[in-house]
């Protein structure tokens, strides 16, 4: 029994090796970036499919309509004092573009890697920029609408040896200027933390979808973190890609 146990460790030490040095990189020194070991391939054009919500997504709800978002007393009187006008002449039309909202804004996204440590997903509503530091890739700015994101893959399956089969991507964005769930001034503040958990999955007929679960911390207007699931369904080509301006009606 002695023999057989050892002949199996033996026989699996390849396997467990060239795992090892996929996280080391091919010559075994130099760390493989986590592009080289990302578990799954978010790049390309993604469209929205907005399958829930729709009436929050795809029109602008009237003032004082925060249905779903659990305010609490100060942000519901942030909310029923909206004033798209004011937000305008204050050069504020973007405030429903941050990152706790844009991908609930129905439109396309391009996902490419910026370099091998920080993943970029462009949006052409609202002509919006987020970059996704993986490590300790970047450091944060001033507070922003995209504020400053921390990413790291989570990978699924594999293990004693094997190669993972699949993964989760992670991110936690902090480092946010105030702005709106919805463009009818529901509104997040500036220390709200987002949570966010992008993960891929694939139908019998080829297709690919990009579901992103998204959890918002906010003590300072929210009475409880709200969950979020967007999809997103990969297009072949850029077509379709239009992007626009941001605007606070």
């Amino acid at each position: 029994m002695r023999h057989l146990i050892l002949a199996l460790l033996l026989a699996s030490l390849p396997t467990i090796s060239a795992y090892a040095q996929r996280g080391r990189g091919a010559g075994g020194g130099v760390p493989a970036s986590p592009q080289q070991t990302a578990p799954v391939d978010l790049t390309g054009y993604w469209v929205s499919v907005v399958s829930e919500d729709w009436r929050y997504r795809m029109l602008t709800p009237p003032k004082g309509d925060v249905g779903g978002i659990p305010l609490n007393a100060e942000g519901r009187t942030i909310a029923n004092a909206w004033d798209p006008a004011k937000d305008e002449a204050a050069g504020n039309q973007c405030k429903a573009y941050g990152a706790p909202a844009i991908m609930r804004t129905p439109g396309r996204l391009r996902i490419s890697w910026q370099d091998d440590s920080t993943l970029k997903i462009e949006t052409d509503a609202g002509r919006q920029t987020r970059l996704l530091h993986f490590g300790t890739s970047g450091e944060p700015g001033p507070p922003s609408l995209q504020g400053f994101s921390r990413a790291e893959w989570e990978p699924h399956g594999g293990g004693f040896g094997r190669p993972a089969v699949s993964g989760s991507l992670k991110v936690t964005t902090r480092n946010l200027t105030e702005g709106y769930f919805r463009k009818n001034g529901v509104p997040y503040s500036a220390g709200a933390v987002l949570t966010e958990y992008f993960d891929l999955l694939g139908e019998p007929d080829g297709s690919q979808w990009l579901v992103v679960k998204a959890i918002v911390d906010d003590p300072t207007y929210l009475t409880a973190s709200p969950i979020t699931s967007s999809n997103f369904r990969k297009q072949p080509d850029r077509s379709g890609w239009d992007p626009q301006p941001c605007s606070a009606r």
